[in-house]
Protein backbone atom coordinates (compact mmCIF):
# COMPACT_ATOMS: atom_id res chain seq x y z
CA UNK A 1 0.00 0.00 0.00
CA UNK A 2 2.94 2.32 0.72
CA UNK A 3 4.59 1.58 -2.61
CA UNK A 4 1.48 2.03 -4.73
CA UNK A 5 0.44 5.32 -3.17
CA UNK A 6 -2.17 4.63 -0.48
CA UNK A 7 0.12 5.28 2.48
CA UNK A 8 3.14 7.40 3.29
CA UNK A 9 6.14 5.89 5.10
CA UNK A 10 7.60 7.34 8.30
CA UNK A 11 11.14 6.16 9.08
CA UNK A 12 12.51 5.90 12.63
CA UNK A 13 16.07 4.62 12.26
CA UNK A 14 17.69 5.30 15.65
CA UNK A 15 17.28 4.15 19.26
CA UNK A 16 15.85 6.46 21.93
CA UNK A 17 18.54 8.38 23.92
CA UNK A 18 20.42 6.25 26.45
CA UNK A 19 19.42 2.89 24.95
CA UNK A 20 22.04 0.28 24.01
CA UNK A 21 21.75 -2.12 21.09
CA UNK A 22 20.57 -5.57 22.20
CA UNK A 23 23.21 -8.29 21.83
CA UNK A 24 21.71 -11.39 20.22
CA UNK A 25 23.20 -14.91 20.25
CA UNK A 26 22.06 -18.29 18.92
CA UNK A 27 22.52 -21.27 21.24
CA UNK A 28 21.63 -24.94 20.84
CA UNK A 29 19.89 -27.09 23.48
CA UNK A 30 23.26 -28.60 24.45
CA UNK A 31 24.34 -25.12 25.65
CA UNK A 32 21.46 -24.88 28.13
CA UNK A 33 23.60 -25.13 31.31
CA UNK A 34 25.70 -22.22 30.10
CA UNK A 35 22.53 -20.21 29.41
CA UNK A 36 21.22 -20.95 32.93
CA UNK A 37 24.53 -19.73 34.40
CA UNK A 38 24.26 -16.53 32.37
CA UNK A 39 20.70 -16.00 33.64
CA UNK A 40 21.88 -16.44 37.25
CA UNK A 41 24.64 -13.90 36.70
CA UNK A 42 22.18 -11.34 35.33
CA UNK A 43 19.72 -11.91 38.20
CA UNK A 44 22.62 -11.46 40.66
CA UNK A 45 23.16 -8.02 39.09
CA UNK A 46 19.54 -7.23 39.90
CA UNK A 47 18.17 -7.81 36.39
CA UNK A 48 15.07 -9.70 35.27
CA UNK A 49 14.58 -12.34 32.57
CA UNK A 50 11.91 -13.41 30.07
CA UNK A 51 11.73 -17.03 28.88
CA UNK A 52 9.29 -17.42 25.96
CA UNK A 53 7.84 -20.67 24.60
CA UNK A 54 5.91 -21.28 21.35
CA UNK A 55 3.45 -23.77 22.93
CA UNK A 56 1.53 -23.86 26.20
CA UNK A 57 1.40 -27.65 26.45
CA UNK A 58 3.27 -30.55 24.90
CA UNK A 59 2.18 -31.44 21.37
CA UNK A 60 2.29 -34.91 19.82
CA UNK A 61 2.63 -33.39 16.35
CA UNK A 62 5.18 -30.65 17.01
CA UNK A 63 8.62 -31.27 18.47
CA UNK A 64 8.96 -27.91 20.23
CA UNK A 65 9.60 -26.89 23.81
CA UNK A 66 6.38 -26.22 25.70
CA UNK A 67 5.67 -23.74 28.49
CA UNK A 68 4.34 -26.14 31.13
CA UNK A 69 7.37 -28.41 30.93
CA UNK A 70 9.67 -25.40 30.66
CA UNK A 71 8.16 -23.75 33.72
CA UNK A 72 8.79 -26.86 35.79
CA UNK A 73 12.41 -27.00 34.58
CA UNK A 74 12.94 -23.30 35.37
CA UNK A 75 11.49 -23.67 38.88
CA UNK A 76 13.76 -26.67 39.54
CA UNK A 77 16.81 -24.78 38.25
CA UNK A 78 15.89 -21.52 40.02
CA UNK A 79 14.27 -22.65 43.32
CA UNK A 80 12.66 -20.68 46.12
CA UNK A 81 13.49 -18.73 48.22
CA UNK A 82 16.39 -17.32 46.14
CA UNK A 83 14.34 -17.02 42.95
CA UNK A 84 10.70 -16.30 42.18
CA UNK A 85 9.11 -17.15 38.81
CA UNK A 86 6.00 -15.71 37.12
CA UNK A 87 4.03 -17.56 34.45
CA UNK A 88 1.75 -16.00 31.82
CA UNK A 89 -0.10 -17.59 28.88
CA UNK A 90 -3.26 -17.11 26.83
CA UNK A 91 -5.37 -19.75 28.60
CA UNK A 92 -5.15 -17.98 31.97
CA UNK A 93 -7.99 -15.84 33.34
CA UNK A 94 -7.34 -12.13 32.64
CA UNK A 95 -7.15 -11.32 36.38
CA UNK A 96 -4.57 -14.11 36.97
CA UNK A 97 -2.55 -12.95 34.00
CA UNK A 98 -2.60 -9.35 35.22
CA UNK A 99 -1.56 -10.42 38.74
CA UNK A 100 1.41 -12.43 37.47
CA UNK A 101 2.43 -9.63 35.09
CA UNK A 102 2.14 -7.07 37.87
CA UNK A 103 4.47 -9.09 40.12
CA UNK A 104 7.11 -9.08 37.39
CA UNK A 105 6.68 -5.36 36.65
CA UNK A 106 7.12 -4.56 40.37
CA UNK A 107 10.28 -6.72 40.53
CA UNK A 108 8.73 -9.26 42.92
CA UNK A 109 9.68 -12.07 40.50
CA UNK A 110 12.96 -12.33 38.60
CA UNK A 111 11.88 -14.65 35.77
CA UNK A 112 8.80 -14.41 33.54
CA UNK A 113 7.93 -17.69 31.77
CA UNK A 114 5.46 -16.87 29.01
CA UNK A 115 4.09 -17.47 25.54
CA UNK A 116 3.91 -14.65 22.99
CA UNK A 117 1.21 -12.87 25.02
CA UNK A 118 4.09 -10.64 26.19
CA UNK A 119 4.95 -9.78 22.58
CA UNK A 120 3.51 -6.26 22.78
CA UNK A 121 2.50 -3.77 25.43
CA UNK A 122 4.88 -4.93 28.18
CA UNK A 123 7.44 -2.40 29.40
CA UNK A 124 9.87 -3.53 32.11
CA UNK A 125 13.09 -1.47 31.81
CA UNK A 126 14.82 -3.71 34.37
CA UNK A 127 14.40 -6.84 32.19
CA UNK A 128 17.73 -7.40 30.42
CA UNK A 129 17.49 -10.97 29.04
CA UNK A 130 15.05 -12.48 26.53
CA UNK A 131 15.40 -16.25 26.07
CA UNK A 132 13.31 -17.57 23.16
CA UNK A 133 12.86 -21.35 23.26
CA UNK A 134 12.39 -23.26 19.97
CA UNK A 135 13.20 -19.97 18.22
CA UNK A 136 12.99 -21.73 14.85
CA UNK A 137 9.21 -21.91 15.44
CA UNK A 138 8.87 -18.12 15.16
CA UNK A 139 8.95 -15.86 12.12
CA UNK A 140 11.44 -13.00 11.85
CA UNK A 141 8.94 -10.25 12.65
CA UNK A 142 7.81 -12.09 15.79
CA UNK A 143 11.40 -12.73 16.91
CA UNK A 144 12.20 -9.05 16.39
CA UNK A 145 9.06 -8.05 18.30
CA UNK A 146 9.91 -10.36 21.22
CA UNK A 147 13.48 -9.08 21.33
CA UNK A 148 12.05 -5.58 21.73
CA UNK A 149 10.69 -6.51 25.18
CA UNK A 150 14.24 -6.05 26.54
CA UNK A 151 16.68 -3.20 25.97
CA UNK A 152 14.16 -0.71 27.33
CA UNK A 153 16.45 0.59 30.07
CA UNK A 154 20.00 1.94 30.17
CA UNK A 155 21.62 -1.45 30.91
CA UNK A 156 23.07 -3.79 28.29
CA UNK A 157 20.42 -6.31 27.24
CA UNK A 158 20.63 -9.71 25.60
CA UNK A 159 18.46 -11.95 23.42
CA UNK A 160 19.24 -15.69 23.39
CA UNK A 161 17.73 -17.79 20.59
CA UNK A 162 17.50 -21.44 21.67
CA UNK A 163 17.03 -24.14 19.01
CA UNK A 164 17.61 -27.81 18.34
CA UNK A 165 20.57 -28.69 16.12
CA UNK A 166 18.48 -29.74 13.11
CA UNK A 167 17.33 -26.58 11.37
CA UNK A 168 15.87 -25.97 7.93
CA UNK A 169 17.72 -23.62 5.60
CA UNK A 170 15.10 -20.91 6.19
CA UNK A 171 15.24 -21.30 9.97
CA UNK A 172 19.03 -21.02 9.90
CA UNK A 173 18.75 -17.85 7.80
CA UNK A 174 16.32 -16.39 10.36
CA UNK A 175 18.71 -17.14 13.24
CA UNK A 176 21.69 -15.68 11.35
CA UNK A 177 19.71 -12.54 10.49
CA UNK A 178 18.63 -11.96 14.10
CA UNK A 179 22.20 -12.39 15.36
CA UNK A 180 23.63 -10.11 12.64
CA UNK A 181 21.32 -7.13 12.94
CA UNK A 182 18.76 -5.27 15.04
CA UNK A 183 17.79 -3.11 12.04
CA UNK A 184 14.06 -3.60 11.49
CA UNK A 185 14.37 -2.56 7.83
CA UNK A 186 17.01 -5.20 7.08
CA UNK A 187 14.98 -7.83 8.97
CA UNK A 188 11.85 -6.88 6.98
CA UNK A 189 13.81 -7.24 3.74
CA UNK A 190 15.00 -10.76 4.63
CA UNK A 191 11.48 -11.65 5.80
CA UNK A 192 10.04 -10.45 2.48
CA UNK A 193 12.51 -12.63 0.56
CA UNK A 194 11.82 -15.69 2.72
CA UNK A 195 8.02 -15.49 2.88
CA UNK A 196 7.12 -13.47 -0.19
CA UNK A 197 4.66 -10.57 -0.17
CA UNK A 198 1.59 -12.49 -1.39
CA UNK A 199 -0.23 -12.70 -4.71
CA UNK A 200 -1.82 -9.39 -5.77
CA UNK A 201 -4.36 -10.89 -8.17
CA UNK A 202 -5.13 -14.30 -6.68
CA UNK A 203 -5.90 -15.98 -3.36
CA UNK A 204 -2.40 -17.31 -2.68
CA UNK A 205 -1.00 -15.80 0.53
CA UNK A 206 2.70 -16.27 -0.13
CA UNK A 207 5.07 -16.18 -3.05
CA UNK A 208 7.46 -13.85 -4.79
CA UNK A 209 5.90 -10.93 -6.66
CA UNK A 210 7.59 -10.81 -10.06
CA UNK A 211 8.13 -7.09 -10.48
CA UNK A 212 10.15 -6.58 -13.64
CA UNK A 213 12.53 -3.95 -12.27
CA UNK A 214 11.68 -2.78 -8.76
CA UNK A 215 12.61 -4.23 -5.39
CA UNK A 216 9.87 -3.27 -2.91
CA UNK A 217 12.33 -2.77 -0.04
CA UNK A 218 15.53 -1.49 -1.66
CA UNK A 219 13.86 0.81 -4.19
CA UNK A 220 11.48 2.68 -1.89
CA UNK A 221 12.96 6.10 -2.66
CA UNK A 222 12.91 5.76 -6.45
CA UNK A 223 9.41 4.25 -6.29
CA UNK A 224 8.27 7.33 -4.34
CA UNK A 225 9.76 9.56 -7.07
CA UNK A 226 7.97 7.48 -9.74
CA UNK A 227 4.72 7.87 -7.80
CA UNK A 228 5.14 11.66 -7.69
CA UNK A 229 5.89 11.72 -11.43
CA UNK A 230 2.75 9.69 -12.17
CA UNK A 231 0.65 12.04 -10.01
CA UNK A 232 2.07 15.03 -11.88
CA UNK A 233 1.20 13.50 -15.27
CA UNK A 234 -2.37 12.73 -14.16
CA UNK A 235 -2.85 16.24 -12.78
CA UNK A 236 -1.52 17.89 -15.95
CA UNK A 237 -3.09 15.49 -18.45
CA UNK A 238 -5.86 13.36 -16.86
CA UNK A 239 -7.01 11.86 -20.18
CA UNK A 240 -3.40 11.23 -21.37
CA UNK A 241 -4.03 13.26 -24.55
CA UNK A 242 -0.84 15.34 -24.82
CA UNK A 243 1.68 14.26 -27.49
CA UNK A 244 4.49 13.85 -24.94
CA UNK A 245 2.39 11.33 -22.98
CA UNK A 246 1.41 9.11 -25.91
CA UNK A 247 4.13 6.50 -25.15
CA UNK A 248 2.53 6.09 -21.72
CA UNK A 249 -0.89 5.65 -23.31
CA UNK A 250 0.41 2.99 -25.72
CA UNK A 251 2.07 1.02 -22.91
CA UNK A 252 -1.08 1.24 -20.79
CA UNK A 253 -3.21 -0.03 -23.68
CA UNK A 254 -0.81 -2.94 -24.21
CA UNK A 255 -0.76 -3.89 -20.51
CA UNK A 256 -4.54 -3.65 -20.16
CA UNK A 257 -4.86 -6.20 -22.95
CA UNK A 258 -2.97 -8.68 -20.77
CA UNK A 259 -4.58 -11.02 -18.27
CA UNK A 260 -3.65 -10.12 -14.69
CA UNK A 261 -2.86 -6.52 -15.66
CA UNK A 262 -1.85 -5.37 -12.16
CA UNK A 263 1.06 -7.79 -11.79
CA UNK A 264 2.88 -5.92 -14.58
CA UNK A 265 3.24 -2.84 -12.39
CA UNK A 266 6.84 -1.49 -12.40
Amino acid sequence: MSVYGDLDVSVIDELPPGRKEIKTVHRYDKNRLGVFKFIRDEITKGRQVYVVYPLIEESEKLDYKDLQDGYESIVREFPLPDYKVSIVHGKMKPEDKDWEMDRFVKGETQIMVATTVIEVGVNVPNASVMVIESAERFGLSQLHQLRGRVGRGADQSFCILMTGFKLSKEARTRMETMVRTTDGFEIAEVDLKLRGPGDLMGTRQSGIMNLRMADLVKDQQILAIAREAASKVLKEDPAIQLDKNQPIKRVMAYLQSKKGFWKYIS
